[in-house]
């Protein structure tokens, strides 16, 4: 493969309830919402996109909430973990925080010489926060819940359940161009690009837990980056050539996405750094008005009607 990615672009899960999910992830995390819009293949649901300041690709945790949806069931065939970056002293503050907002924690662990610390959303959903080492440049939201000297960065990386590796590493160094970086027992680490925060994914091989059933509390799909269309266009008639079934090219309004399924079973996505998240509201306003795609603007009314109303929290509130 000529073309390689430079890191994570986002991930999507299914969550339930969209104002339990908007709380959770404004209040406990401290992120942004950057976009309320629909799912444009269920525009009766909403898509909710939460990030930084300018939800920059490789920050972005984005969610389908499909109100009484059965839960999904994690294992093989998917994505189980989403890690996020925070700032190397920050971790114990984080356990602190997330204790008194009532969100059960785990002992706090060291991988590959970082502090990680692991929790579920309100869904179920496998979030961690790993004390990035090498230091991470990239500005948090910094007009949030939280204080921006422990804010969560951006994504930290992923991991893949598999029941072997052999064929998802395959398609990770020879389709996506990652690297093998480190092995630790059942768990092997793949980065992109530069690497660090932002460039990695985890292959976890767990032979004897059950298949993945993506529904609520679980990762839909993982993204990956890509600069441009011209680029997207030219990694997807290689997938292709390569023997991948790839979906044809589709407009996220603010992306265009490829969608293919990697060896073991999960859902990958190749989306384009731009046009972003500002193209239809200023920068500052990110977030708090519907959104609608061109071509969903004419069924506004029809829409609104259909989807619950969500109040967002604002960090004056509490000030």
């Amino acid at each position: 493969m000529s073309i390689a990615t430079s890191g994570l672009h986002h991930v999507t899960a299914i969550a339930g309830d969209p104002q339990r999910n908007v709380d959770f992830y404004l209040k406990a995390l401290g992120l942004r919402l950057v976009k309320t819009t629909v799912n444009f293949d269920d525009p009766g649901t909403y898509h909710l996109y939460y990030g930084d300041s300018a939800g920059k690709p490789g920050s972005l945790l984005t969610f389908f909430p499909w109100r009484g949806a059965p839960l999904g069931q994690r294992g093989t065939g998917q994505a189980t973990t989403t890690a996020f970056s925070v700032p190397e002293s920050a971790i114990g503050w984080w356990k602190s925080h997330l204790a008194e907002a009532g969100v059960e924690v785990s002992e706090v662990v060291n991988r590959d010489d970082e502090d990680v610390l692991t929790f579920h959303d309100p869904d179920g959903l496998i979030i961690a926060l790993v004390a990035h080492t090498q230091g991470d440049p990239r500005e948090p939201w910094d007009h949030g819940f939280v204080p921006p000297e422990h804010a969560i960065r951006g994504l930290h990386s992923v991991t893949l359940s598999v029941d072997q590796e052999e064929a998802t590493a395959g398609m990770l160094v020879d389709d996506l161009g990652l690297r093998q970086v480190g092995a630790d027992s059942n768990r092997f680490r793949f980065a992109a690009g530069q690497g660090g925060a932002g460039a990695l994914v985890d292959v976890l091989v767990t032979p004897e837990a059950p298949p993945g059933l993506v529904a609520v509390g679980t990762v839909h799909h993982v993204a990956w980056r890509a600069p441009d269309e011209e680029t997207q266009a030219l990694w997807r008639d290689e997938l292709i050539d390569r023997g991948v079934t790839v979906t044809s090219i589709l407009d996220r309004q603010y992306f265009r996405s490829i969608y293919f399924r990697e060896p073991g079973g999960t859902l990958l996505e190749v989306a384009t750094d731009e046009p972003g998240f500002a193209i239809d509201e200023p920068l500052l306003e990110l977030g708090r008005a519907l959104k609608l795609p061109p071509w969903l603007e004419p069924r506004r009314e029809e829409i609104e009607g259909i989807l619950p109303q969500l109040t967002l929290p604002s960090p004056v509130e509490t000030r």
